[in-house]
């Protein structure tokens, strides 16, 4: 079975940074797809970070290019989302997700619904 555990959100003042992690099991970390989405109220989930096997490089929505890094510590199957100089609008509650299939990390961020598994999220809210 599957499974993804997020983990590491909470509160932070605008400009300050978080860590998200999300540990995996159930699957081989090194067949995969993986990214990070987020939902804030009223809006549609969408996809921040994604990376797939055959990428040379994440792929980052335009919103969070430059502040946020995705990275894979496959010893642990664990992945990471480091976000710097939050805003406001970063507040959302944050999703890793899983595909077992290889389209790019820029196909699966722009169709969230192409994930197969998801975690169950961690909220960040970023005050003023």
């Amino acid at each position: 079975e599957v499974q993804l555990v997020e983990s590491g959100g909470g509160l932070v003042q605008a400009g300050g940074s978080l860590r998200l992690s999300c540990v995996g099991s159930g699957f081989k970390f090194d067949v995969y797809a993986i990214g990070w989405f987020r939902q804030a109220p009223g809006k549609e989930r969408e996809g921040v970070a994604c990376f797939s096997r055959g990428d040379s490089s994440p792929y980052y929505a335009d919103s969070v290019k430059g502040r946020f890094t995705i990275s894979i510590d496959h010893a642990k199957n664990t992945v990471y989302l480091q976000m710097n100089s939050l805003k406001i609008e970063d507040t959302a509650v944050y999703y890793c997700a899983h595909s077992p299939n290889d389209y790019s990390g820029r196909f699966y961020c722009r169709n969230p619904k192409s994930m197969d598994h998801w975690g169950k999220g961690t909220l960040a809210t970023v005050s003023s």
